[in-house]
């Protein structure tokens, strides 16, 4: 059963003015790491996760302006670059909001469909990357980070439901690999004195990536 994959970051004496500048080590660090180098889209969260949210973007392809004699430009990749959107959200800087941002990492995964063999195929899939203010659910950032990475179901990192060959077994090493690679980059880059890679149930990713490689092999 797959579970969903976080990454808890913690900074000694954060302030919420420096929020910012952490977030865009984190962001920016993708981009190194087999990610993309643009955010999709933001959100403001205001006091809890059961409120609506006071701003919310999904930023289209920029383009850069042409003459109209010109030739049609290609078209730009879509998002913007990180500072660009974390100075968007934080422009409404309280201490009980929660800024997330969406951006992209790639991973092999597994393809399967009804018509088609399995193949593995490299992709991008949506990371949410989230600041938290010191009061937004009630301190939540003591257990949770004062940001937290959320990569989704770890499915590319064990891919339970699939026969491992070979192949299968090289991607997902290659995918854990880029995990510790991206864990380590973003708690250098930004300076971080604690973390945290937990999994909704409580489960070990260690421990059932062996037990899992150990089927395969």
């Amino acid at each position: 059963m797959s579970d969903t994959l976080y990454l808890s970051l913690w900074y000694p004496d954060l302030r919420l003015a420096a929020l910012s500048d952490k977030l865009a080590a984190v962001l920016e660090t993708f981009a190194q790491q087999g990610g993309e180098p643009l955010v999709y889209a933001a959100t403001v969260w205001p006091i809890d996760w059961s409120e609506a949210p006071v701003f919310q973007r999904v930023y289209g392809r920029v383009l850069t302006p042409q003459p109209e004699e010109a030739a049609p430009a290609p078209q730009a990749p879509r998002g913007v670059v990180p500072r660009q959107a974390i100075a968007e959200a934080l422009e409404l800087l309280h201490e009980d909001y929660a800024y997330e941002f969406q951006i992209g990492w790639n991973l092999w995964e597994l393809e399967q469909g009804a018509d088609l063999d399995p193949r593995w195929a490299r992709a991008p899939r949506l990371v949410r990357v989230t600041g938290f203010g010191p009061l937004f659910d009630n301190g939540a950032y003591e257990g949770e980070g004062h940001i937290k990475i959320d990569f989704g179901p770890d499915t590319p990192f064990l891919e339970e439901d699939a026969r491992l060959d070979e192949v299968g077994s090289k991607h997902i090493e290659d995918n854990v690999r880029q995990l510790v690679a991206l864990t380590l980059a973003v708690e250098k880059a930004s300076g971080a004195t604690a973390r945290l890679l937990w999994s909704e149930l409580g489960e070990s990713l260690a421990s059932r990536l062996a037990a899992r490689l150990g089927v395969g092999n």
